[in-house]
């Protein structure tokens, strides 16, 4: 499988940089994060204990993309499309659709998020994400 990665608006935004090198497992993504990073992911209707998926620092994102590695991609992820939107003033809309083998299930899963992000300097300084779906495959 190869992913497939369409963007509408930028082409060379922090948000596109930071989810390209997310899904190739690039720790070289936190350079396009900002030290104070406002990070949180959300889920809709689900009944996962996700109060651990926040962040207000770097190391505190360092922290939540450590579990996230071991829990939720303990086998990474493939991006089967990432859509990004400009919204203005570096605000980005982007919906991320991605496929990878869920930890806490034990099998193969695809999951589309949308996630609202902000950038300042290069920098994604804002970052929620919601899960809409995760479904076995």
């Amino acid at each position: 499988m190869t992913a497939t990665i369409t963007t509408t608006g930028p082409t060379d935004t922090a948000i596109g940089q930071l989810m390209h090198k997310f899904t190739q497992g690039d720790s070289s993504m936190l350079t396009h994060v900002a030290d104070d990073i406002d990070f949180k992911i959300e889920h809709y209707k689900d009944d996962l204990d996700t109060s651990w998926q926040s962040a207000s620092s770097i190391e505190g994102l360092m922290e939540v993309l450590g579990r996230l590695s071991a829990e939720v991609f303990p086998k990474g992820t493939l991006a089967l499309a990432i859509d990004t939107s400009s919204l203005g003033d570096g605000w980005h809309l982007t919906r991320f659709n991605q496929q990878f083998f869920y930890g806490e299930r034990q099998c193969e899963v695809t999951s589309v998020t949308h996630i609202i992000s902000h950038e300042f300097d290069g920098k994604v300084d804002y970052f929620r994400e919601n899960v809409t779906n995760v479904i076995d495959v």
